[in-house]
């Protein structure tokens, strides 16, 4: 079997999501992660950005935004945006 990070750690630094140094959307637990990608959640502006310049080196970098993670229903959120 195949190892993959933890689905609610950051990416980056494997900080578990619900650690009081997490960032969050508008500082609320409840809105989710404040950054994230097709890779998964990452803790803060530090994480992201050394995610990102990781990606540009890499030549990965997505060519779109990826979906919030935690939106139960990415396909129905798909389809409000197209509407």
């Amino acid at each position: 079997m195949l190892a993959r990070p933890e689905k609610h750690r950051c990416i980056e630094c494997g900080m578990p999501f619900g650690s009081a140094a997490f960032w969050y959307h508008q500082g609320n637990i409840d809105n989710g992660p404040a950054y994230w990608c097709d890779r998964g959640i990452l803790c803060s502006p530090a994480c992201s950005l050394a995610h990102h310049r990781k990606r540009a080196a890499e030549g990965t970098l997505p060519d779109h935004p990826a979906p919030d993670p935690f939106d139960i229903d990415p396909i129905r959120s798909l389809r409000e945006e197209r509407h």
